[in-house]
């Protein structure tokens, strides 16, 4: 079977079809569903009071950045209080169908997210959101495959919690469906998942923490990995564990669209919590003056984001951040409410990194793989400028052009400690490398064939009746 829109839907790679087939075919309790997690930009965000998608729209009639109106609801708003209790009009209106853009770590139409789900649907993996859409008519066996759809824009801690809400939810339909289809009560159902670009990194916190929060003191909360109790497999693909250049040059400079769709300006994307969790870490050398030559760790200071005008504090931006905050008197009381902002998303950015960085073995019973290329020249380093605050590319390394190799595996051999062996906090189970770009990664043959090997005939547990 093989549908236009992404879902998990079946790839036309024969050879694939051949070497699954027989598993693809073998549905029941031996099998754990799978839940795929996109990454930023990879869900639809819908204002309820008109039915209008502000994100997932890219026709004549989608929501445009640059002006006001627009520029406003697809703004996370700013105020006073926790980021968690920023509200906004926005809902989220389940996962991307098509995909036609590319900013952040989301490629263009064919790329990382739909060929994850082509490759599910080659193991037979049947997606409920087809299924409530009547795209597919699965009759009753669509509770194998589920999209976790979420705004990304906020801060990850929030999405960890809604994916462990959202695996709760979903193991009580199938533990319905099991009772139902196997005679099976009370079924121990456990998950795979398959998480690309940050949506790998909230499936970290979720695991490692459960429904713990940040504590508002900036220091941890207990690794329990109370998260990873209905999780067995754990799949992520091109995620920036150790973050991306590109999340500090997109707040610097905003990011450019293809085509005639207009750009995003860096005041709109500094308010998304999400994107300075994607920054990278200072003690990896990434950041250097470009006057002096000396690395620079002032990268989680709102007050260094001032003195060199990124984000909320350009002056060119002026005007947009007054589309954000129509009620503010002037420029001085604009910049007081972006100060809080910026300071709250970089010590929250600075918090969730110190708590994805910590070493841990993993529990027993889940394993964690890493899918990543390191083919391609890919942004390792940065110059600021200290008078006028521009960023240049100081150094390049290997990556997908994207993700450093070292950032996917967060890789702690720093300059001066370096030895042959990895040393990372991330307890892996197994890294696969492959020579791609980070679009072309989940499209490899070699990618399908390794994952569907994972999730349908790598030993695992044996369930029973």
């Amino acid at each position: 079977m093989s549908v236009s829109l992404a879902g998990c839907t079946a790839s036309e790679d024969p050879m694939l079809g051949l070497v699954y087939n027989r598993a693809a075919q073998t549905h029941g309790p031996d099998r754990n569903p799978v839940i795929v997690i996109p990454g930023i930009l990879g869900s639809r965000l819908k204002d309820p009071a008109d039915g209008r998608l502000v994100w997932g729209a890219f026709d004549h009639d989608y929501i445009r950045p640059n002006d006001p109106e627009g520029a406003r609801l697809i703004a996370l708003p700013m105020g006073e209080g926790r980021l968690r209790d920023s509200v906004s009009r926005l809902e989220v209106d389940g996962s991307l169908d098509t995909v036609d853009v590319s900013i952040f770590y989301l490629p263009l139409r064919l790329g990382a997210y739909v060929n994850i789900l082509q490759t599910l649907g080659v193991g037979g993996y049947r997606d409920e959101q087809f299924a409530e859409a009547g795209t597919v008519d699965y009759g009753t066996d669509h509770y194998t495959c589920f999209q976790f759809a979420y705004d990304w824009r906020r801060d990850n801690v929030e999405s960890a919690h809604a994916l462990l809400d959202f695996i709760a939810e979903k193991r009580r339909e199938v533990q319905a469906h099991y009772e139902r289809d196997y005679g099976i009560v009370d079924a121990d159902v456990k998950f795979d998942i398959v998480a690309h670009s940050m949506g790998g990194l909230l499936t970290r916190y979720a695991l490692r923490y459960g429904h713990a929060d940040l504590p508002e003191d900036g220091s941890l909360p207990e690794l329990t990995w109370a998260g990873a109790e209905h999780v067995e497999r754990v799949i992520l693909v091109g995620t920036p564990n150790a973050g991306s250049v590109e999340a500090l040059t997109q707040l610097r400079r905003g990011a450019e669209l293809p085509f005639f769709w207009p750009d995003y300006p860096p005041a709109l994307l500094g308010t998304m919590p999400s994107i300075y969790q994607l920054l990278p870490r200072p003690r990896h050398g990434v950041y250097r003056d470009a006057e002096t030559g000396a690395w620079i760790d002032r990268i989680y200071e709102a007050s260094y984001w001032e003195e060199r005008g990124w984000g909320l504090f350009d002056p060119e931006e002026d005007k947009v951040l007054s589309w954000l905050l129509p009620e503010a008197s002037g420029r001085a009381e604009r910049l007081a409410v972006a100060r809080e902002h910026v300071a709250k998303c970089l010590a929250r950015a600075e918090q969730f990194h110190a708590a994805l960085d910590r070493p841990a073995a993993r529990p027993e019973g889940m394993s964690l793989h890493l899918f990543t290329a390191d083919s391609r020249k890919t942004d390792a380093a940065v110059s600021i400028d200290h008078e006028n605050g521009d960023v240049r590319v100081a150094t390049t390394h290997v990556g997908d052009g994207t993700v450093l190799r070292s950032s996917a595996l967060m890789d702690e051999r720093l300059d001066g400690d370096w030895g042959p062996r990895l040393r990372s906090p991330i307890d892996w189970s197994g890294v696969m490398f492959i020579f791609s770009n980070h679009i072309g990664l989940t499209k490899s043959e070699a990618f399908s064939d390794n994952v569907l090997y994972l999730l349908l005939e790598q030993p695992g547990r044996v369930v029973s009746d």
